[in-house]
């Protein structure tokens, strides 16, 4: 009879055991991805982006708070997603539209105690000036960069291709958003980069 009284005790430990949060690093963490589809950036949704290589964030308003990526509003925290294997697909919806890339590295500015981050950053890379052209005339097109200052940084370097040229194309506003290019070229070097910086307008 005590042996049966014990199996009752134990029965409702059992169940509440399986509900009891646990209270490690990822405790405060919310859920991985959200049920509209827009990308989490806490650690589990970082890890869902690398999994799913793709990521989709939401700046229709004009700007990405901390608390839609499932962060806390006054966190300093800077969501880093480096893919080590591979590239994701990146989608931004801006306000006036989208801003898409296939890139191996997202960042987000949140080191302030805003509700917002200040800019998020990815990077393109080309492994030739030709192909590296490609991506500016590409920005020029579709986010409203400036085509004369493009042109000019293009017909520079094409004139010296061994050399090493960093500029700051922009902004483009044709999403609602600024759109920067900063050009990163050094012709001793195999990868040319160009790093993206994203902001409100």
């Amino acid at each position: 009879m005590k042996g049966f009284a014990a199996s009752l005790l134990l029965i409702p430990l059992l169940l509440t055991g399986c509900v009891v949060a646990y209270g490690g690093a990822d405790a405060t963490t919310t859920a991985t991805a959200a049920a509209d589809g827009y990308a989490r950036l806490d650690k589990a949704g970082i890890a869902q982006i690398k999994a799913s290589k793709s990521a989709r964030l939401n700046m229709t308003s004009g700007r990405l708070t901390k608390e839609s990526v499932g962060l806390e509003n006054d966190t300093s925290q800077a969501p880093d997603v480096l893919m080590r294997d591979g590239v994701m697909e990146l989608n931004i919806e801006g306000p006036r539209g989208s801003i898409s890339a296939t890139t191996d590295r997202l960042r987000l500015n949140g080191m302030n105690n805003r509700s917002e981050f200040s800019e998020v950053t990815y990077f393109l890379t080309a492994k030739s000036l030709e192909d590296f052209t490609a991506l500016i005339r590409d920005g020029v097109d579709r986010y409203g960069i400036s085509s004369e200052s493009a042109e000019r940084w293009i017909e520079s370097m094409s004139s010296r291709p061994e050399d090493k040229g960093d500029f700051a194309l922009g902004p483009g506003t044709s999403t609602g958003l600024d759109i920067t290019y900063d050009l990163r070229y050094d012709g001793a070097k195999d990868v040319q980069v160009i790093i993206v910086h994203v902001s409100p307008a």
